[in-house]
């Protein structure tokens, strides 16, 4: 009975070969499509954790006037270094504090301009966002100092 079921499928194929071809490459097709799809759908999924774990688990960024839902927005007044240092010293279980102050400016390099954001703060912004310096080197106590109008410049 099962052989000649197998013989009949067989004949059924041999006679409508172009059918027959149709019909596996669709199911080829098919397969492979859903597998790129999955894999992509992975690929991305990963992209964006690693992403977000680059953020760092622990970090809390703080900004003046940032409220959320209606009427949101604000025009509060910027931070101050003091306001930092507070936070820094009064709250517990703090790594790093990184004061920034950021805005836009034209680089000129090689006779083209680019326009671009400058970010400008203390050496704890490298620890606070994981980064690591490839070449040159972390702002020394006293350049920071003289920055702040502690040290007199020599």
């Amino acid at each position: 009975m099962l052989f000649n079921t197998l013989m009949l499928a067989l004949r059924s194929i041999r006679r409508n070969l172009m059918r027959s071809f149709l019909t596996i490459l669709g199911i080829v097709i098919g397969v492979s499509a859903v597998i790129t799809m999955v894999t992509l759908g992975n690929g991305a999924t990963l992209a964006v954790q690693n992403q977000i774990s680059g953020l760092g688990t622990n970090l809390l960024q703080v900004r003046p006037g940032q409220r959320m839902g209606p009427g949101g927005g604000g025009n509060a007044a910027a931070f101050k270094e003091v306001d930092a240092v507070a936070i820094a010293t009064q709250i517990g279980g703090i790594a790093a504090v990184a004061p920034e102050a950021r805005t836009n400016a034209t680089l000129v390099a090689n006779g083209r301009n680019w326009s671009s954001s400058v970010i400008g703060s203390t050496n704890d912004w490298l620890t606070t966002g994981n980064w690591k310096l490839v070449s040159g080197r972390e702002f020394s106590e006293r350049r920071i100092a003289q920055w702040r109008g502690r040290v007199p410049d020599r």
